[in-house]
């Protein structure tokens, strides 16, 4: 099917002759993992068609992951396999709560959600002293330059090739290609690309690393390029003062400098920050800051903090929501869904637009200090202003409010199920997405066999 499949087979062939190697085996790990997740988005400005298909969704599905991960086989360069499967399976919600947009599970000819899907992938990979190198279609990236989306049903997984080494002391190094995506509601994979693009790209290089200058404090920096869209640099601070054995203060500081490349600009290679202002119509071109300090006694934990989008463009990050297949007007399925390195991906919204300042803070505690261990609660609120719109010479304002618990076995047969109840409320105006409420209720649980 793909390229890195031959590529993992041949890696099995190769790998079976030496299934008795100590380490290969003794050293895999398999686990199944199981997600129950109910979606509800309640978006106030209800848009239906002819379909009778509105914003107003309301489904509920089954998920299925499994992984295996080898060890590695004996000698100076010892070699393994991973492999992922995935299975969706569609529970409830009809043609009138599914619209359509595929980023919470696939549709079908009439737009109504089809009722499973699945996809197989996976990585060869090989070690040498403390490098690392994987190679396959089930690489999941948490990086300042790619975050790997989970926040549905299924992993979002990328296609391609990584390295990370660790052979100096308190350096992580970490450089890569990737040349496809697979959507978090998709069993097919994806060129790359940006928001409001629908031609894709096959080449993300990234190189960066992280150096732990003391325990407390931590250094970096990444660089990456999606080609013919833009080049981003990332600078990286984080400080922990702890203060008492139950008290700390965290400065967590980041920096993006994004711009132009290639074709960016041209048509099919647009980028359009939800529809947001540009100094140059379609073309990357940003700097964003943000800095959080937390405050920790105990169980509690107090998170403020700011950041500032430049007002030239708004923040860029892989997006393939828009990307046509053969240049049609209708996006693959499921291929939308991404994450991205800053404090304000939030539950709904990024905000991330042109101009953009942005004031947030978040409340959690853990409910161990009051003999619940496992329980756990937090609330955030994102308010962001000055927003540069595309259309006028003013400006616009928007903002969220979510909230979260989380409770997760700590004994008995069902041990480490987890539950969690999110709620989030998002106002905007302007250019801004429609005004919504959202809800979801998840279920995870995951068995290891090995």
């Amino acid at each position: 099917m793909y390229k890195s499949s031959l590529a993992l087979a041949v890696a099995l062939g190769v790998l079976a002759q030496q299934a008795g190697a100590a380490g290969f085996i003794e050293d895999s790990k398999v686990s199944i993992s199981s997600r129950t997740m109910y979606f509800n988005n309640d978006d106030h400005e209800v848009r239906t068609n002819a379909q009778g298909r509105n914003g107003d969704q309301r489904e509920t599905a089954q998920g299925f992951k499994l992984d295996y991960l080898s060890g590695f086989t004996q000698g100076t360069v010892g070699f393994g396999v991973d492999v992922q499967a995935l299975w969706g399976i569609h529970l409830d919600g009809g043609r009138g709560r599914h619209p359509d947009n595929n980023n919470f599970f696939p549709s079908d000819s009439d737009g109504s959600a089809v009722s499973q899907w699945a996809r197989i992938g996976g990585n060869a990979k090989a070690r040498f002293s403390k490098t690392e190198v994987h190679y396959g279609s089930a690489l999941a990236p948490n990086l300042p330059i790619l975050v790997s989306n989970d926040g549905r049903l299924l992993p979002q997984t990328f296609e391609g090739g990584t390295v990370q080494s660790k052979e100096i002391d308190n350096v992580t190094l970490n450089a890569g290609q990737l040349t496809h995506a697979m959507g978090r509601a998709s069993s097919n994979r994806t060129g790359l690309s940006v928001a409001g693009g629908y031609r894709d790209s096959n080449k993300f290089q990234f190189a960066g690393g992280d150096w732990k200058v003391t325990k407390d404090l931590t250094l970096q920096y990444y660089y990456s390029n999606l080609e013919d869209f833009y080049k981003q640099h990332f600078l990286g601070l984080t400080h922990v003062y702890q203060i008492a054995n139950d008290q700390s203060f965290k400065t967590d500081l980041r920096w993006f400098k994004s711009s132009s490349d290639g074709k960016n600009g041209e048509a099919g290679y647009q980028f359009s920050n939800n529809g947001g202002y540009a100094k140059n119509a379609g073309e990357v071109d940003n700097k964003t800051w943000s800095a959080m300090f937390t405050y920790t006694l105990g169980g509690h934990a107090i998170m403020l903090g700011h950041q500032q989008v430049g007002d030239d463009g708004g923040f860029v990050w892989l997006n393939q929501g828009n990307v046509r297949k053969d240049g049609s007007t209708s996006p693959l399925e499921g291929n939308g869904g991404s994450s991205f390195y800053l404090f304000t991906d939030s539950m709904i919204n990024q905000f991330a637009r042109a101009g953009e300042n942005t004031t947030f803070g978040q409340y959690s505690y853990d409910f161990a200090r009051l003999g619940v261990p496992g329980l756990k609660a937090s609330v955030a609120y994102l308010r962001g202003d000055d927003i540069k719109n595309a259309r006028t010479s003013g400006t616009y304002s928007e903002w969220e409010r979510d909230a979260r618990i989380d409770y997760v076995l700590q004994e008995g047969t069902l041990k480490g199920l987890g539950v969690s109840l999110r709620h989030g409320t998002y106002r905007g105006g302007g250019e801004s997405i429609n005004d919504a409420d959202q809800t979801r209720l998840i279920f995870n649980y995951t068995y290891n066999f090995m």
